[in-house]
């Protein structure tokens, strides 16, 4: 096999050899960056027979610049600019495709320069200079001549900018002349979307650390290929190995392995990379080389599966870097003492591995709904999602900061930014000192209203925010967390210690479990997915639960069985009807029954409710609102179904306020209902968090809230100032008035108090 990478287009090999040797030679001349573009573009020029060769450079996101020529004219360096998409370069630079014409300025997008002198020269081929998918310029030759460049040519040009991407990654280009500014070096703002509020300072440290190339072209390509070969089926052992240890469980993780085995296996896949060793390509460049060509696909790609598999792809490509490189997780390197993770995207038991050490957390991809922000917010950890492109930009150890209120990310920082970002840090740290001096003091407004505040959790490693938030309890525990985090089910005894742990964490202060809210974004690692056209309104949470009882049944056992004598409280999710509650309820009746007949103890207080999140059970007969012990309004489903608006979509979720009258009067009428029946009515959402709509939702009426621990503070400081008797006046006066929202109006009598 390799002797026949060897043979294959004998001249043309020998020629791509030929010229990146003396590429290499360039490069490890003790010369500045200017002169070493200047040096390759005569080389290239020269080797390929042309009149013209040019590297084309951004200067920023949408500007190219000429930063070197053979055949041009010199003076048009460094002045000659265009747009991105702006002529046959910028429609290189902007679609990442080759351009190869025998006249190009008959070429659609042909912008003749008259600074360039280039009118004389009708060949044209145009490549994009690239990084892993990242565009960093434009590699260009010309000739009088009108011919198109053969695939052996263009080939020949495709691996020379790939290695000027390479040298570019290194800063081999910065310097005098400033042909290139340095990479990694310069501020960054990133602008993303909220994902878990807060404020946070620190040090980048990246989850999957970029393998940095360091010899794109190689010595001994005999060396290299057998270096390739190791190193491929060290990888594939090492799949194989994998996928022995999930044979009997995970059916979706054990899919994605056999995809991995399929590549790793992948003689296609095997004769690129050696035919691009062949040419002169180390390992490395040579893996590198198909996985820039995978990403640019998936970049393109609209077929999810086919994007599902590009990713695989790209994936066991990082995985075969490693080993040749030896730059993975395990190099050495020493997390920061003030870490801000940055990822793609992350799972929920990678991120609880990292625990609390973190200090911020940003993804590149992630949606607000996701299992990781579910547990970024439990850890009280500011999360930003869709920074775009920022770990390509991002290195171990350099500083950020991260504004999860606006959702935003400096990278690098400038010290103007960085002192009015302490400034700000300063100003919350003040606030939570006046939160802690009231934090042993109740709810009470101006009007001698007790609004009870509760704490939402998920983790163990919540509980001690009981103490240090002033929450009066748990008003909502998720219970799926448990369950997400985990290869397998959990078994009913681990659930019922871990309950058990959770009530004695509380010391006697009251817990609402919420049974398992599975479906729709969450979906169990070991739960076949059920592909819905519209999950969110499909099978999850208490459907799931009264289809498939055998779960539900497990873990009221284990909630009874940790109680052990203790009052229970428990809430049922996602109930649209009465039959639906009625349902459940047996399922609970069972258990005690069951219980009792195994001699365990029985809660001395049982109080099971249901969470209301559709409209349709704020309809329900009067009989379920006597049925039912307690009722918790959902806010972020109920808010979402009210004004048909999907919560993770970013088109839509921030159109609609919960300060609209119609809203709020929606929900006036539900504490209505529950004050006729005698029950108990809570609100857990995002918004009981956020002061102005808690003040709001305590004016409608509402005596309870549940939010994350760190809003107790600033809403109980609010709710002290406070009189909801003139609030509610107000609320009901801008809907006289015709008002959308209240907001205005809240706004201004809550700015009085303050």
């Amino acid at each position: 096999m390799h002797g026949e990478s060897f043979t294959m287009m004998d001249g043309f090999i020998t020629d791509s050899r030929q010229m990146l040797g003396r590429l290499r030679e360039i490069m490890s001349e003790e010369t500045g960056g200017q002169t070493r573009l200047d040096r390759i573009t005569s080389l290239i020029s020269e080797e390929m027979r042309t009149e013209v060769c040019s590297i084309y450079l951004f200067r920023d996101e949408e500007t190219l610049e000429l930063c070197a020529t053979e055949g041009l004219n010199a003076e048009a360096v460094h002045q000659t600019r265009m747009r991105l998409g702006e002529g046959l370069v910028g429609r290189v630079a902007r679609t990442s495709k080759v351009i190869n014409t025998d006249d190009a300025p008959a070429t659609r997008g042909f912008r003749y320069m008259p600074e360039t002198g280039e009118e004389a020269y009708s060949s044209f081929l145009g490549v994009p200079i690239q990084r892993l998918g990242e565009t960093l310029g434009v590699l260009v030759v010309q000739s009088k001549q009108a011919r198109s460049y053969s695939d052996e040519e263009i080939y020949a040009v495709e691996v020379v900018a790939m290695v000027i991407a390479e040298m570019a990654e290194l800063g081999a280009f910065v310097g005098e002349g400033a042909a290139m500014s340095a990479r990694h070096q310069h501020p960054v703002m990133f602008r993303g979307h909220v994902a878990q509020e807060g404020v946070a300072r620190g040090h980048v440290w990246l989850h999957e650390p970029r393998v940095v190339v360091t010899n794109p072209i190689a010595d001994d390509p005999a060396a290299e290929l057998e270096r390739l070969t190791e190193a491929v089926e060290t990888l594939r052992v090492g799949v194989d190995r994998m996928l022995s240890d999930v044979r009997s469980g995970d059916k979706e993780q054990l899919q994605v392995l056999e995809t991995y085995r399929m590549f790793a296996n992948s003689k296609g896949w095997m004769r690129r990379m050696e035919e691009d060793i062949g040419r002169g390509l180390s390992a490395e460049a040579a893996v590198e080389k198909e996985q820039s060509t995978a990403r640019s696909r998936m970049e393109k790609a609209t077929d999810a599966y086919l994007r599902d598999r590009l990713h695989d792809l790209d994936d066991l490509s990082n995985r075969l870097l490693r080993i040749l490189t030896g730059q993975g997780r395990e190099t050495g390197a020493e997390m920061p003492p003030d870490p801000i993770l940055i990822a793609r995207n992350i799972g929920p038991a990678e991120l609880l591995d990292y625990g609390r050490s973190l200090k911020g957390i940003v993804l590149e991809e992630g949606a607000v709904g996701s299992h990781a922000t579910i547990v970024a917010r439990a850890l009280a950890i500011p999360l930003v999602i869709h920074a775009e492109r920022i770990t390509t930009e991002a290195l171990n150890g350099d500083p950020v900061l991260i504004d999860g209120d606006q959702g935003i990310v400096h990278l690098r920082p400038d010290d103007t930014i960085s002192a009015a970002f302490v400034d700000k840090m300063a100003m919350q740290a003040e606030a939570q000192e006046r939160y802690a001096s009231i934090r042993d003091k109740p709810a009470e407004t101006l009007c001698g209203a007790r609004i009870g505040l509760m704490m939402n959790a998920g983790l163990m490693a919540d509980l001690p925010s009981l103490v240090g938030s002033g929450a009066e309890g748990v008003g909502l525990f998720r219970t799926e967390l448990q369950f997400l985090i985990r290869n397998h089910m959990p078994k009913r005894a681990e659930l019922s210690d871990l309950y058990a742990r959770v009530m004695d964490a509380a010391q006697g202060k009251q817990v609402t479990f919420r049974t398992l809210d599975i479906g729709s974004d969450k979906v169990l690692p070991y739960m076949k997915a059920t592909d819905e056209p519209n999950p969110a309104l499909g099978w999850r949470a208490i459907r799931i639960g009264l289809d498939r009882p055998g779960v539900m049944r497990m873990q009221l056992q284990a909630l009874v069985r940790a109680a052990a004598g203790r009052p229970l409280s428990v809430m049922f999710p996602f109930v649209a009807q009465l039959e639906e509650f009625a349902a459940a309820r047996a399922e609970m009746d069972k258990a005690l029954e069951r219980e009792r007949i195994l001699g365990h103890p029985l809660p001395s207080d049982l109080k099971v409710g249901a969470m209301l999140e559709t409209p349709s059970l704020a309809y329900a007969p009067d009989s379920f609102y006597r049925d039912v012990d307690f009722l918790s309004i959902g806010g972020n489903d109920l808010k979402q179904f009210f004004f048909a608006a999907d919560r993770e979509n970013e088109l839509v979720r921030r159109r609609y306020d919960t300060l609209n009258v119609s809203f709020l009067t929606f929900l006036e009428n539900i504490v209505k209902r529950c004050e006729k029946t005698g029950t108990p009515l809570s609100f857990c959402g995002e918004d009981a968090g956020r002061p102005v709509e808690a003040a709001c939702l305590a004016a409608i009426g509402l005596r309870s809230l549940s939010m994350r621990p760190a809003s107790i503070g600033p809403v109980k400081s609010i709710l002290r100032r406070i009189d909801l008797t003139e609030l509610h006046a107000l609320i009901h006066e801008a809907a006289e008035r015709g008002d959308q929202s209240v907001r205005p109006a809240a706004m201004d009598y809550l700015r009085g108090k303050l």
